[in-house]
């Protein structure tokens, strides 16, 4: 009979190694080619199941007697996670030199969902509702999967849930790896007599769960609400969390811009040049009233700012500033009677400039832009607007 070898090639380490030099040529390679420095992590999880076996002197003595059959009998092949024995050799945290996985027990996935809040929510705040699906252990089986003492590793691929397939090529040996067809990845085996008849072996079940997400006044798209071990559940690991991202909604009148916020208010011409005042709906229940003081002219695009009436800080500082840009609105009509009028209280005209003797002076007369020019117009003034911010609408008057 041919001694195997395998584990002893996996380490390059002769067949009467010892304990140090078997220990000194694990660390070699799995440094090298441990996941977070970029290496194989199968070929590091096979060096690792080889350490683990030379290592325990019953299971060496068992593996250079009969090979990896001999372990399968004795049972001897069930191990440890790869990155506790690395964890445990190297005392970091599984991570390349501690930097990765962190100490304490392994967890399933964080579940990320988003959630798309109005600025008026986000501006007083809200709680909402929000219903999920996640896996819980079978309360029926205990997230064993079946009854007590039917679970066993399965055989064919001691527990690791692939098989390993070597394949010449040339001069060349490929390893192939894939799931395991016996216990289809999972690393056990259950006679289907013996499952769990509701979960039906997978040890855990589908539960809808309700949660409460509470919008903070103040919060800003990208935050997230975190509820911690609230996701998935699974035998042997904790559990995750779930984690609430918040998307903001585009506000009709409103831009904000951290804790600012923007809107544009359109104003009649007698109002802007003779005062008066001028309305703004808030995202809560008031009404802003603005007085414009009578002879200071508004002029369109002019911009001003209400202190204080911006979005509410989350972090309790101060609240941010009201950013308003005033449109005026000039009549479509007006009637000449009202012209001297309008001569006695604005400033004289300019006057036309004068030309030479020489020009010819022409009177023409202006019309309407038809549909199609106005609509061509609007289309290259917007292309010519790049200043990459939504366009808010005039709050009411």
């Amino acid at each position: 009979m041919v001694k195997e070898r395998k584990f002893y090639d996996l380490l390059e380490v002769p067949e009467d190694a010892s304990e140090a030099d078997l220990k000194k040529a694990y660390r070699k390679k799995a440094l090298r080619l441990h996941p977070d420095k970029g290496g194989d992590p199968e070929l590091f999880k096979e060096v690792t199941h080889a350490y683990e076996v030379l290592s325990d002197p019953q299971k060496r003595a068992l593996y250079d007697a009969r090979g990896e059959a001999g372990l399968q009998e004795g049972g001897g092949m069930g191990g440890m996670d790869p990155q506790d024995l690395f964890s445990q050799l190297f005392g970091g945290g599984g991570g390349f030199f501690g930097g990765g996985r962190s100490p304490g027990p392994r967890k399933t996935k964080d579940l990320l969902h988003r959630i798309t809040v109005s600025l008026e929510d986000l501006y007083k705040g809200k709680t909402s509702k929000l219903a999920l699906t996640r896996s819980v252990i079978c309360s029926k089986c205990n997230g064993k999967g079946g009854k007590e003492g039917a679970v066993r590793t399965c055989n064919t691929c001691s527990g690791r849930g692939i098989k390993v397939t070597l394949r010449q090529m040339g001069p060349m040996i490929q390893q192939m790896q894939s799931p395991c067809d016996e216990c289809s990845g999972t690393g056990e085996i259950i006679n289907h007599k013996d499952k769990c008849k509701v979960c039906n072996g997978k040890k855990v079940v589908s539960e809808k769960k309700i949660i409460e997400v509470h919008i903070d006044k103040g919060m800003r798209a990208g935050q997230t609400v975190v509820f911690h071990g609230e996701s998935d559940q699974a035998p042997g690991v904790a559990s995750g969390d779930i984690v609430i991202e918040i998307n903001e909604k585009p506000h009709e009148r409103f831009r904000r811009n951290g804790d600012d916020l923007h809107t544009e208010v359109e104003v009649d011409l007698l109002t802007a040049l003779g005062g008066g005042q001028i309305a703004i709906k808030h995202l809560d229940d008031r009404v802003l009233i603005v007085n414009l003081v009578p002879g200071e002219v508004i002029k369109p695009g002019d911009e001003k700012v209400i202190r204080g009436q911006g979005m509410p800080s989350h972090r309790h500082h101060e609240p941010g500033d009201l950013f308003v840009k005033l449109s005026v609105k000039f009549p479509d009509h007006i009637n000449p009677e009202s012209v001297p009028f309008l001569e006695q209280a604005l400033p004289p005209r300019k006057p036309m400039e004068k030309y030479g003797k020489n020009t010819l002076l022409e009177e023409v007369d202006m019309e309407e832009l038809t549909p199609r020019q106005r609509e061509q117009m609007e289309q290259e003034a917007m292309e010519e607007d790049d200043d990459g911010q939504p366009r808010v609408q005039c709050a009411n008057q």
